[in-house]
């Protein structure tokens, strides 16, 4: 075991303000960036757990959330040409108002029924999925129950989270553009921090007036029948379509629908101010607990400068011991992330923390250590041998 790991291991009391600290930055950072990929996260969950192999949308769509990305109706039968497609479905969708009638007096008048306590009116997004067994537009984890259920006409579902902004209960009956609607389900893991969103059948959207009969329809979601060959068949319809479309498989779309997150003017200047805060609290707390412990050793590095070892062997040992605190630090950093997230998601808030966002955060509290460490090298010119016959 090395000199520089031996001393963190026996005297990591003096070490903890710098792993605390790089720490609490590497949370900083994980858990602002965590949670704004959640968002986008819950805005295509049904798409990303659906049993769609590939998606199709038109040639300049980036991404499912920024800019159109609906196709013609007559792209359908060409993608059904390819004899490994099985299922093709348009992903539909709406929105409107919507009002649970809990306390609703219909001969009231807007005003009084707020001042009698009744839930107010919102406006929602409206998704569909299709009812019949396995179909592409279901996400996969959705109860047979709740596909059941929705299968009934009038029905709708929210998740969780919508439960407390819409006002209204399982079971209980809402407006939706003024047709009465039942909630027959309550999903979890779907949020939408921007408006809540509704999920019926097609045939209920259909039947509310809302259905796409127009000669566009929404990004096509189309099933294989091996979903192994997803990425040679995205290929190959990307070719039979000539220019007319672009196919994605379904985890190239979640990596476009998360660096379109990025693209957000806001949300760069919100994540890089959480950088920086975060790089100035670990430098500086690093930085001085790094030269506090030296200077408390530094009678020990004076015995070894009496021994012969070298200047450039010291700042070897300083340099790596803030490497293996940095290293300390990025594991207390994913565990305490890991612990918000457990937090988070026991009240259904997604913190979604990719394997290259803990690479990347990681590096950098490693690289804010070793530069702690190098700016605490001049301490080590205190280390004087002849200090010790003093």
């Amino acid at each position: 075991m090395s000199l520089a790991l031996s001393t963190l291991l026996y005297e990591w009391r003096r070490y903890m303000a710098a792993v605390m600290a790089l720490a609490l930055s590497g949370l900083l950072v994980l858990a602002m960036t965590g949670v704004f990929i959640g968002i986008g996260k819950g805005f295509t969950a049904q798409i990303e757990r659906s049993r769609a192999d590939i998606m199709v949308l038109q040639p300049g769509a980036k991404n499912i959330m920024s800019g159109p990305s609906g196709v013609p109706r007559r792209f359908i039968p060409l993608v059904y040409n390819h004899n490994e497609v099985v299922e093709v479905q348009p992903l539909d969708g709406a929105g409107g108002s919507f009002q649970s009638v809990r306390n609703v007096d219909p001969t009231q008048s807007q005003a009084d029924r707020a001042r009698a306590g009744a839930p107010k009116m919102n406006y929602v997004q409206t998704r569909i999925i299709d009812t019949t067994p396995d179909a592409v537009t279901i996400p996969v984890d959705y109860s047979q129950q709740l596909v059941d259920a929705l299968r009934q006409p009038y029905t709708v579902a929210v998740d969780e989270t919508d439960l407390p902004k819409l006002g209204v209960r399982l079971g209980e009956k809402a407006l939706y553009n003024g047709q009465t609607v039942t909630l027959v389900g309550v999903t979890r893991g779907y949020p939408n921090m921007m408006q809540p969103t509704v999920i019926m059948s097609r045939d209920t959207l259909r039947m509310v007036g809302q259905a796409d009969t127009g000669p566009r329809v929404g990004p096509l979601m189309v099933k294989l029948s091996d979903p192994a060959r997803a990425e040679a068949v995205a290929r190959e319809l990307n070719s039979m379509g000539a220019g007319q479309w672009r196919a994605w498989t379904r985890d190239e779309l979640a990596e476009a629908n998360a660096a379109g997150m990025f693209e957000e003017g806001i949300l760069v200047i919100i994540i890089g101010g959480c950088v920086v805060l975060g790089t100035i609290i670990g430098v500086a707390i690093t930085w001085q607990t790094l030269r506090g412990a030296i200077m408390a050793n530094i009678k020990e590095f004076a015995s070894l400068r009496a021994l012969g070892v070298g200047m450039g062997s010291l700042r070897r040992i300083v340099m790596e011991l803030s490497f293996w605190v940095g290293l300390v630090g990025v594991a207390a950093a994913i565990f305490l992330t890991w612990l918000v997230q457990l937090l988070a998601a026991a009240n259904a808030v997604i913190i979604s923390l990719p394997p290259m966002l803990l690479i990347i955060v990681g590096g950098g509290l490693v690289a804010i250590a070793m530069l702690s460490g190098l700016l605490s090298l001049g301490v080590l010119k205190n280390s004087q041998p002849a200090d010790l016959l003093r």
